[in-house]
Parts: structure tokens; sequence; C-alpha cells
């Protein structure tokens, strides 16, 4: 088989078969699994610990498990966790340093030990994630190693979405429910009166080896169909959207929108948006010492630009104000990462709004700035970006 060959379906044995060929391999499966009233990313050594027969309801600032009759795996939105904790831990150790007793001091780099990691279930919004990180920690100059090393030896299955949630707009952000390229096998959930089964293709020569080793057969028209009327029809049932109108073009020209003011009261400058959003890269480093003195540790952990500090230059930060961060965050993500890396920030997966305490909807937001802006003329005119103002700051 190779990576073009034609889809297969697997049953639930089938998939425990595929979790088991990929744990023989010695690699660390990571895939949904429920605790704590939600469903979380945990490393699993068989496919039973997926979440079968559980579902969620989603709404700004509320997410709740809920149980479903048809016992599918894959039926639930994404949850409070993506791949980015794996890929782009929220904590790296980079270098130590060590004095010796003759008050020398000696470096030493921490290379990671970086597991061969197997994702089950890889949404296709954070399918497209990944590969806005790649192109943000490994696409540019100065690669992230780390985070270079765990993607490499990474493979990558997703999970094709057949029930959006409340809050998924990823159609909006030019994406949808159904895979793009890049990954290693794609599953579609099928459950229906011919039994529980899972449609899957390989997108990669490792994906193709890998369904060599499960039991399988040949993919039938009714499976097939009924597999991409579902990923179809979820398309059409999002629970949100963004404005069909050049975001890029619109941040830029709300700089100064009154909107900002109304989100700045309600904005907790929490970050929570910033560390559930799967694209989100931003990192500071600490150096720490033992009590001696003598042994030193240099840190990388997450950041977020709603901290206060995250600005800090040596007169102060440059935003101190909620208004100015939910600015900088929203604009980043929507524009100005274009002019960075070439592509928008958002993926359109909904965590932002379900784990907002305040219940702010990015979604929402962004119509007011629309609607305040007023109808577009027929030729746009440039704006140039101003800096802070002092009742900003």
């Amino acid at each position: 088989m190779t990576a073009t060959a034609a889809p297969v379906v697997l049953d639930r044995d089938g998939l425990g078969a595929l979790v088991a060929a990929l744990v023989a391999q010695g690699r660390t499966v990571v895939g949904p699994t429920v605790r704590d009233g939600a469903i979380v990313l945990a490393e699993m050594t068989s496919a039973d610990a997926l979440p079968y027969g559980w579902g969620v309801e989603l709404d700004a600032g509320r997410y709740r498990l809920v149980a479903r009759e048809d016992g599918a795996a894959f039926a639930h939105s994404a949850g409070p966790q993506s791949w980015k904790s794996y890929l782009h831990p929220q904590r790296e150790l980079l270098w130590s340093a060590d004095r010796t007793p003759e008050g020398d001091v000696s470096f030493t780099s921490h290379e990671p030990d970086v597991p061969a990691y197997a994702f089950l279930g890889v949404r296709p919004c954070d399918l497209r994630a990944i590969a806005i990180q790649d192109r943000v920690l490994t696409g540019g100059r100065f690669e992230d190693t780390g985070y270079g090393k765990r993607r490499r030896g990474a493979l990558l299955i997703a999970a094709e979405c057949t029930e959006p949630g409340a809050t998924c707009f990823c159609v909006s952000t030019g994406g949808g429910p159904a895979a793009d390229p890049g990954y290693d096998l794609a599953l579609t959930e099928v459950v229906d009166e011919d039994g529980h089964r899972f449609l899957v293709r390989a997108g990669s020569e490792e994906g193709a080896r890998l369904l060599e080793q499960v039991p399988h057969r040949a993919a039938d028209v009714a499976t097939e169909a009924t597999a991409r009327a579902s990923v179809d029809g979820a398309r059409d049932r999002m629970g949100r959207s963004l404005p069909p109108v050049d975001l890029r073009d619109l941040m830029g020209a709300s700089l100064d929108a009154e909107r900002w003011n109304d989100v700045a009261e309600r904005c907790l400058t929490c970050g929570n948006c910033t560390m559930v959003c799967p694209t989100c890269f931003c990192t500071t480093t600490e150096e720490v010492t033992d009590l001696t003195g003598d042994h030193a540790e240099r840190w990388q952990h997450w950041d977020s630009c709603f901290d206060l500090d995250f600005s800090y230059l040596h007169g102060g930060p440059v935003r101190s104000s909620a208004r100015s961060r939910y600015r900088q965050w929203l604009t980043h993500k929507l524009s100005t990462w274009h002019d960075q890396f070439d592509t928008t920030g958002c993926v359109g997966c909904g965590r932002c709004i379900a784990w907002c305490p305040a219940g702010i909807d990015i979604t929402e937001e962004v119509a007011a700035l629309h609607a305040e802006r007023g109808p577009e003329t027929e030729t746009e005119t440039e704006t140039e970006t101003e800096t802070e103002t002092e009742t900003e700051r």
C-alpha cells in the first residue's frame, strides 16, 4: 500500500490494533481521554482509553461533557489542550552552568529527551495549527531546535470532524472539518446501522506501512459516501463564523475603534486565550540558581502578550492597558501575523471562546469592529500604524 492507495476501513478492534502497533514500535501514543470533567490529551497504551460515548456542549465561557448513545470516539470538539503542549512544551530547560571550586564556569546545553510521538485524533483545525507552528518555529533563520526534534519524530493521525461545536468557526478561517494534507493517516468515524467503523486514508508512506500491520478491509461505497456526507454536513453546521471580509485590512483600519474600550471592560487579561490557543507561541526565559550559587539553569516557558511584563522595556511596559493588550493579541492573530509568516494565526478551533472566563467571543468582537467601521469603500486606503496614545499607557 502506498500513500496514494485507496481508503480502507477499520472496525473498532482494528483501531485498537492500530494503537497496539504504534506502542509496539516504541512510540508514545497521545490521544483524547476523559478526565476531570473534560476531554484532555494524555498518553495511552490502548484504544480503550479513547472517550467512547462522550461529546461536549460548548458556549462562550462554558464547557460540559455530555453522554452520547452512539458510542462514538471522536464526536467531540477540541478540548482545553492542543498538541502544542507536547511539541512546544510549557516549560523547557535550555542550558545549565556550573562553577568549579577553582572558580571556572562550564556551560552545558540541554538536549531534550524526545519521544517518538504518535498523535491520535488530531482535529483538522489542530492539523493546520501544527503547520502554522512549523512555519513559525522551524521555518525561519532561527529554529527552535527542541520543537524541531519533537516535530520531526511525530506521526499524525487526524480525525475528521463530523460534530462541530457551538464555538467552532474553522470554515471562516479558510479551513474546514476535512483534513488538509500533512497527516500520516486520516480517520473519518462512521456509526450507523451497519456498525461502528473508521474510513482511513494514508497521507504518507509511513502511514501506509502502519496500515499494512493492522486488520482492515477495502472501503465500500456506502461507508465512503456516509463518511463524506458527514464531513460535508459538518461544514454547514459551524457554530460561529468570522465576517466574510478582508480581516487583515479590517484589523489594520480599526486601531482606534471604540470597541476596544468595550472589550477592555470585560477582559481580565488572564491570558487563558493565549494558553489554550494552538498557534500562540510566545515564550520568555528565566535563570534560576541553587542556594550555593554554584549551579544555574536557564528555562524557557510560555508567556502571553496579556502579561503586563511581556512588553516591559527600561521605562516600563509598552502596553499597560487591557485595551492595548487585547488589541495587540487580536490584531496580531488576524492581521500582522500575515506580515511575519504569510498566513493567518487563527484556525477557528474556538478554544479562546470556550475557555475565556469572561465569555469573550473573538467572532463577536471582529463582527463589532466590522460594524463600527461601516460600509467599505470601493477603494480601500492604506492606514498607517499608530503608536500607543498616552491615555492607553
